[in-house]
């Protein structure tokens, strides 16, 4: 026996853990869709010296304790639908290499990404169904990511670092609200059979959706031209600009109107 699910119906505020020979062995504890809103997690779970995944995923807890740092073995944290600190994160030892965080407000996840840049290990990030518009550029410092899920948020734009991910073999960005994509993303490599690329469900400008229609390979190729890179400098320099400083064409709306086409036609 290596896992523990601890799935008993309820709404108890605490759980004390018998940390005997047996649980002391296990590898995998879940706490997930209990209905027990786990308040807080016992300082003696540092005892759990071999465990590998733990699933505090739909509970009540607001820090994680400091000895969750001895636990040497640990690989899979999922930490969503909780109330914790971003700050908690310094905590986790770099050897985790898989991390959900998922159902936080946009707030939280801002302060997530510097929380995670201890983690040089970092294989598998999970930012999937939050409310955040903007991803930090430190996103660039995590570069053994190779899968990054920010499926179903309301990003508006990708930073250019996310081209720095080059060990990325996976990319869920559908379900946001991203009408362009940085040429930086370019530089890696997802159009091939191994690889995976998810963007639908996004208010692409018309050039990026044509090439959608042809296939992930064609989107690949348009952001790696220079006359996407050229329009794209344009669209981030001139005509946006412009239309940040809107002053003007509240008095011009057909000024305003034909900027705006121009940026249809990336």
């Amino acid at each position: 026996m290596d896992q523990l699910k601890y799935t008993a119906k309820g709404r108890l505020l605490n759980i004390k853990i018998c940390l005997n020979d047996l649980i002391k062995s296990m590898l995998k504890i879940s706490f997930s869709y209990c209905e027990n809103f786990l308040t807080a997690v016992p300082a003696n779970i540092a005892d759990l010296r071999n465990i590998e995944v733990l699933n505090f995923f739909n509970n009540q807890i607001e820090e994680l304790p400091t000895q969750i740092s001895s636990l040497q073995k640990l690989k899979h944290l999922n930490l969503g639908l909780l109330n914790w600190s971003p700050a908690d994160l310094l905590m986790v030892k770099p050897a985790v290499f898989l991390l959900h965080i998922t159902y936080q407000m946009g707030s939280v996840l801002l302060g997530t990404i510097n929380g995670l840049l201890n983690l040089a290990t970092l294989r598998a990030l999970y930012l999937s169904d939050n409310d955040f518009e903007i991803l930090p550029p430190d996103i660039g410092k995590l570069t053994k990511l190779q899968i990054l899920s920010l499926r179903d948020n309301d990003l508006i734009s990708l930073p250019k670092e996310i081209g720095e991910l080059t060990q990325l073999k996976e990319l869920h960005i559908q379900g946001n609200r991203l009408t362009v994509l940085p040429p930086e993303l370019g530089n890696l490599d997802l159009t091939g059979q191994k690889q995976v690329f998810k963007a639908e469900n996004n208010p692409w400008v018309t050039p990026i959706a044509d090439q959608f229609q042809l296939g992930v390979s064609h989107v690949f190729e348009y952001i790696r031209s220079e006359t996407y890179k050229y329009r794209i400098a344009f669209f981030s320099c001139g005509v946006l600009s412009k239309v940040l400083s809107a002053k003007p064409f509240f008095h011009n709306p057909l000024a305003l109107a034909r900027d705006l086409g121009q940026i249809c036609k990336l």
